[in-house]
């Protein structure tokens, strides 16, 4: 194609001195709020491709940023720019008059208007701009592909829902705004309903999280200003659960489709076929995203066959209603919250709703099962981050058990079948909320509350809350010895072991650990429930002073962690083998172990371990000679002590490496400079001081000593000597 030249004044200086237009696009009648990225990546396109179409869902403004991109860019077209606005166009036979009569020719004779079209067109250079084409797609796409055959000096920007499908396109799927420019932009709609209104603090906070609730989308940020002559920001926030009637009343001189939110997005509606419908109505019932096996299993059905589902899914994905989403864990999908409402009231109409949410919470309570049990393997980092995405998920079908008194059973396993997720990555608040609330509703099932009982201990524990944690862990107790619930018993009595040693019990917490492996081996559990007890047992057997006792436990640990690619407790067992290093006069071997114990907590977002880990390294800073940065690492453990509970624990034994530091710093910096590097670590962010700790403090270089034993990632495990806990050496096996 020939290369369209820019004009020396740059496309998007709107200040630039111009000719006299030629074309048809209206003027802005309110300011073009952001969108400066976006708008910049459209200008580039059209300076490659010829047919640049902008897709996206109902409302998120791609009618606006066509006409701004035209404007911005009409100098490049000497023969102008040309806007055919086609949503009021219904007969499919009228589309090429539509685009005659916006391009302003008069045509008398018998000639067809594709003909006279391409007369007009085919020396000429010009862009054509096609908004509002999703319901004459297949019509649109032949007269565009037959236009810009025959017409080489012409560019075509068309907008919809949908791409036209024709080769040579280029499809931009134009986002929701970010949270800049959707604040600025209601701010600015809010300034024209209000001018003479000052907006306050408070008024801010709740702007922002009114933009979070409408998901950025421009068309309903409008809406919601327009309230504003009315309503407070905060009044708005509060009726937006029925935003498709707050949300009404646009401009008199928008197109019709966006007067109002509903109208927008029942636009979108009236042009899908019933399969898309309903599937749209079905994939209501997620929360956040999805992926497409789900979206089988839980919307497959009558008029729907699940192997369906994909094909329609795509054609959803095409006509922007769903969105697509590649992370982490693959392709996933979400409905933007206006869209999933919208699908929701056809759900409800149907009279459909509870089945499909007891689908949904069937899917999701298998997935929880299903990760449980994976959970003790190699997977587990895809386990995590499988739970992390489906935890908006989750929360819905624990939410959906609690509804019936017959169904809450399901919301205690599902609580409790998720215990590694509250206690390994990071979610010890969220995971305790959830396990007292399903607790407040009675259930015959025993074995459900029970593990629900186990597993509140459990977080009361690592969260400090001694009182909380032996209230759960009793009561668990009693009731399985009354019931005979041999597993509930064994982890009651883990768990209060488990008490015993961050309430500086240890001899107790020995005790009670090896009582509770016992029972795990007569009831032939292994899991990393188990691994921990073995871990847990160590750090007993350590604050007691038998450092070699606790390394013989974790070095078993150790290989049978290899064995299962168990890793989250193995950064439990480092921690333990770095103290006794550390302890032996191998600060370069306790480094090593405690940098895997870094990276391992941060693939599971374990903030208990990472604290940990960073009061150790800090001591083992300090006897390395580098008192400063040993102060800055003991900051930033300071500043994730918060999100976890009580600091170390309030206990002697894990506190001491804190107070050994603290007191060889001080005296070799003085109480000024300590503090200051107190401050300095506590400004630096959990990412941040993974990545200092990892890459060997700041900017020091290290040498090994000389003979120290390699770590765990250096090498080969050695075969441990027989162990107090098996009584014989290597890992015990049930």
């Amino acid at each position: 194609m020939r290369r369209l030249q820019h004009p020396s004044t740059g496309p998007d200086d709107p200040d630039s001195p111009r000719s006299a237009p030629v074309g048809n696009v209206p003027a802005e009648l309110n300011r073009f709020v952001g969108r400066a990225t976006e708008l910049a990546a459209l200008g580039g396109l059209l300076e490659e491709s010829r047919l640049v179409t902008v897709v996206g869902v109902a409302g998120v403004g791609k009618t606006r940023c066509a006409g701004r991109v035209a404007a911005l860019t009409e100098k490049r077209y000497c023969d102008g720019v040309w806007l055919a606005e086609l949503s009021p166009v219904r007969e499919a036979g009228l589309l090429e008059h539509a685009v005659v009569e916006a391009l302003g020719l008069t045509d008398h004779t018998g000639r067809p208007p594709r003909t006279v079209l391409v007369e007009h067109l085919r020396e000429r250079r010009a862009l054509l701009v096609l908004d509002g084409f999703e319901h004459l797609v297949e019509g649109c796409a032949d007269l565009v592909r037959e236009l810009l055959r025959r017409a080489p000096g012409l560019q075509v920007l068309a907008a919809g829902r949908r791409p036209l499908l024709v080769d040579g396109e280029v499809t931009f799927t134009l986002a929701p705004m970010c949270d800049e420019d959707a604040v600025e932009l209601f701010a600015e709609r809010a300034r024209s309903v209000r001018p003479d209104r000052e907006p306050t603090a408070g008024d801010r906070a709740a702007t922002l999280e009114l933009c979070h609730r409408l998901d950025g989308i421009p068309l309903a940020l409008e809406l919601a200003a327009g309230r504003l002559r009315a309503l407070s920001v905060d009044q708005v926030l509060l009726r937006l659960d029925d935003r498709f009637r707050l949300l009404t009343g646009g401009s008199r001189g928008a197109p019709p489709r966006h007067r109002a939110l509903r109208t927008a997005i029942g636009w979108s509606h009236e042009l899908c076929t019933p399969e898309q419908r309903l599937l749209w109505a079905r994939l209501s019932v997620f929360a956040g995203q999805f992926d497409l096996e789900a979206a089988e299993y839980i919307c497959g059905g009558a008029g729907l066959p699940a192997d369906a589902v994909l094909d329609v899914l795509e054609e959803l994905l095409a006509q922007s209603v769903v969105e697509r989403e590649d992370g982490v864990t693959g392709t996933r999908y979400r409905l933007l919250e206006s869209v999933r409402e919208y699908g929701a009231e056809w759900l409800a109409a149907a009279g459909d709703t509870r089945r499909m949410r007891r689908r949904h919470r069937d899917w999701f309570l298998g997935l929880a099962t299903w990760c449980e049990l994976d959970w003790f393997s190699a997977r587990q980092a895809e386990v995590a981050a499988r739970i992390d995405a489906e935890l908006p998920n989750l929360r819905r079908a624990m939410e959906c058990s609690m509804e019936s008194p017959d169904e809450v059973h399901l919301a205690h396993h599902l609580a409790g079948s998720l215990w590694f997720y509250w206690a390994g990555c990071g979610r010890l608040s969220e995971g305790r909320y959830w396990l007292e609330h399903v607790l407040e509703e009675p259930t015959p099932y025993d074995a459900s509350r029970l593990k629900v009982l186990w597993v509140l201990g459990y977080v009361a524990v690592l969260q400090g809350d001694a009182v909380g944690a032996i209230s759960a862990l009793q009561e668990c107790r009693e009731e399985a010895e009354r019931s005979g619930d041999a597993t509930a018993t064994a982890y009651a009595v883990h768990r209060t072991g488990c008490l015993a040693i961050v309430t500086d019990d240890p001899a107790r917490a020995e005790e009670l650990l090896r009582e509770a492996l016992g029972r795990y081996r007569e009831i032939g559990e292994l899991n990393s429930n188990v691994v921990m007890a073995q871990v847990e047992l160590a750090m007993a057997v350590a604050f007691q002073g038998d450092l070699d006792a606790a390394a013989d436990i974790c070095e078993e640990v150790r290989e049978l962690c290899e064995d299962h690619g168990e890793r989250w407790a193995l950064a439990y067992a480092l921690y333990v083998l770095a103290y006794a290093a550390l302890r032996r006069g191998l600060p370069e071997r306790a480094r090593r172990m405690l940098g895997e114990c870094l990276s391992i907590g941060r693939t599971f977002d374990d903030l208990l371990v990472t604290a940990l880990s960073l009061e150790l390294l800090a001591l083992v800073t300090a006897v390395e000679g580098d008192a400063g940065e040993a102060a800055v690492l003991q900051g930033a453990a300071e500043r994730i002590w918060p999100s976890v509970g009580l600091p170390l624990f309030g206990s002697v034994y894990f506190g001491r490496p804190r107070v050994e530091c603290e007191e060889q710093v001080r005296r070799e910096l003085g109480d000024a400079a300590y503090e200051a590097g107190l401050r300095a670590g506590r400004r630096l962010d959990r990412a941040a001081v993974v990545e200092r700790a990892l890459g060997g403090g700041g900017g020091r270089e290290r040498r090994d000593t000389p003979g120290a034993e390699s770590g765990p990632s250096a090498g080969g495990t050695r075969r441990p000597a027989a162990s107090r806990m098996t009584g014989r050496g290597g890992p015990e096996r049930w």
